[in-house]
């Protein structure tokens, strides 16, 4: 990964007027992690529709399983052909997040199941970590998240039995002053339930190795409108 920084820090907003900007929605549930669908824009929003892939690269003993929603690469190692152009990578922006706003403006209705919406930041220290919930209302509105590098503020994630070579541990005011790989709009914690019997759910895959209770998920649609990162 190249040790060279981009310094931009003007705001950068995305209105999705021109497509989908190198955001890109999570994968359905029909799908693995790496079977991609194209990206809907509709009307100038991301569209992000469930019932959604359960990631489980943080199973216990990490945080937990997840949905991802909507993410975005911020270092161009990570970029695929399906994720261009990306307007964050493109523009030159900083990745120190240190003490940023982001807001995002959104509507949907999704059946939480205990869940929240949440944000994700992963950056190659190693470190994953999720932060402050973002309400889903029917009607248009905005939420805005202060990144500070408090860890009261945020939890790591950590990483299932096999994924330590990738997932980890790491200081949150590491993670925000380069945060070189992704931010995510997942929903977190999920309950995951076998409908069979199974040893140990957590040393296997949700749905790839057993069947899952589908009615402990959450469903349901998810409209962006616009993502605005201003640094302080």
């Amino acid at each position: 990964m190249s040790d060279e920084k981009p310094t931009r820090r003007t705001p950068y907003v995305e209105t999705f007027d021109d497509g989908p900007g190198g955001w890109i929605c999570g994968v359905p549930s029909t799908c693995g992690p790496f079977d991609r669908l194209p990206t809907d824009v509709e009307n100038g929003a991301l569209i992000c529709r469930g019932p959604w892939w359960i990631d489980y690269n943080h199973a216990p003993p990490g945080g937990g399983y997840l949905h991802l929603l909507a993410y975005i690469h911020t270092h161009p190692s990570f970029l695929s052909d399906y994720e261009k152009p990306n307007r964050f990578i493109d523009g030159g922006y900083s990745r120190d997040f240190t003490n940023a706003r982001l807001t995002v403006r959104l509507r949907g209705e999704i059946d939480l199941k205990g869940s929240e919406l949440v944000l994700l930041a992963q950056a190659d220290v190693p470190g994953t970590r999720t932060g402050q919930p973002v309400a889903v209302t029917r009607d248009w509105s905005e939420t805005t998240l202060v990144l500070r590098p408090d860890p009261s503020e945020w939890l790591c994630l950590g990483t299932r039995w096999d994924r330590t070579e990738t997932y980890g541990y790491g200081d949150i005011r590491d993670v925000l002053a380069d945060l070189n790989c992704d931010i995510i709009f997942v929903l977190f914690p999920l309950d995951v339930v076998p409908t069979v019997a199974v040893d140990d759910i957590h040393r296997l895959r949700p749905v790839a190795d057993y069947p899952v209770d589908r009615d402990r998920l959450p469903t349901g649609w998810l409209d962006i409108d616009t993502i605005r990162l201003e640094y302080p």
